[in-house]
């Protein structure tokens, strides 16, 4: 399986891709650091020294009770991110809804667009056909910012909406030029869902991924692990590695994390106890990491 992204091809059969999560705005929901230019610039490489295959950048959040964004201030966060991180070996992506804010990104240096309002705005989808980039097709029939809690809202369930929904858009893209290859999909956690619609659909992932186009985990940190555990967004990385299990069970062939090098050594250990890597048998552990330092000297 390969994803076709502008000048990158991604092969997937060999475990899941990480996508790290660069927050360039002041007000994400998920994690309080610095958000300088020169600090997310430092945690592109971070992340792409813990194994990060793709660096997403963002600069609104999707929180809903914080101000839009205009394209012209979303691009002032990104485009210097985006050119101090192209230099890194990656593709890069850009988190964005706004055709403009998608268009300069992409002559910047990104080479795929992840789009939480569904490829829905007026000249997205044929930005992207024009240029070639791969796309996040996430299942959005809501605005962005936009907060749509309704308990009966999937009569069929959760799982039969964005498994048509899929079917649907997909067809929709390649008929207007995008590549087969070039689409990932995301059913959307935590977006028009309720906690409960969204861990329903994710107990049923296996569905979408059935599809046969490349599934996207999006679920670090999501408010729906916030509910089950009763922990900020900080908090959430244990939560957080529940779903990336479940998620790698079902097949999900990219998963978007803020949390890259947990997210790799959790993986890592995953794929050995499950027969899919091996462990010499004559490893050793390395003294430098056998036990942590001593704080001081004992006393009787």
């Amino acid at each position: 399986m390969i994803f076709s992204a502008r000048t990158h091809d991604l092969a997937l059969d060999e475990g899941p891709l990480l996508v790290g999560v660069i927050n360039a705005t002041p007000d994400s929901f998920s994690d309080q650091g610095e958000r300088s230019t020169a600090a997310c610039i430092s945690r592109a490489e971070r992340l792409v020294a813990d194994g990060a295959s793709i660096l997403e950048i963002g600069g609104e959040s999707n929180i809903s009770n914080a101000d839009a964004v205009a394209a012209t201030e979303e691009l002032r966060r990104i485009r210097p991110v985006i050119e101090g991180a192209r230099e890194l070996g990656v593709p890069l992506a850009a988190d964005t809804h706004k055709p403009e804010v998608a268009e300069a990104a992409i002559d910047a240096g990104v080479s795929i667009v992840n789009d939480i309002g569904g490829l829905r705005a007026p000249g997205m989808v044929e930005l992207c056909a024009r240029t070639g980039v791969g796309v996040v097709l996430v299942h959005a029939d809501v605005a962005p910012k936009t907060v749509r809690w309704d308990d009966g809202r999937f009569p069929g369930g959760p799982t039969a909406e964005v498994v048509a929904y899929m079917r649907q858009r997909v067809a929709e893209l390649v008929d207007a030029g995008i590549r087969e290859t070039s689409i990932v999909v995301d059913p959307g956690p935590d977006i028009g869902k309720t906690p409960a619609q969204t861990a329903e659909l994710l107990r049923n992932l296996d569905q979408v991924v059935g599809l046969g186009y490349p599934t996207m985990l999006a679920a670090s940190r999501k408010d729906f692990i916030g509910v089950i555990t009763s922990r900020r967004p900080s908090e959430r990385l244990p939560g957080s590695l529940a779903a990336v299990a479940a998620g790698v069970l079902a097949g999900a062939k990219l998963i978007r994390t803020h949390d890259v090098a947990e997210v790799r050594d959790f993986l890592a250990v995953w794929s050995v106890l499950r027969g899919e890597a091996t462990l010499d048998p004559a490893s050793q552990i390395d003294d430098a990491i056998r036990r942590e330092t001593p704080a001081g000297e004992y006393s009787a």
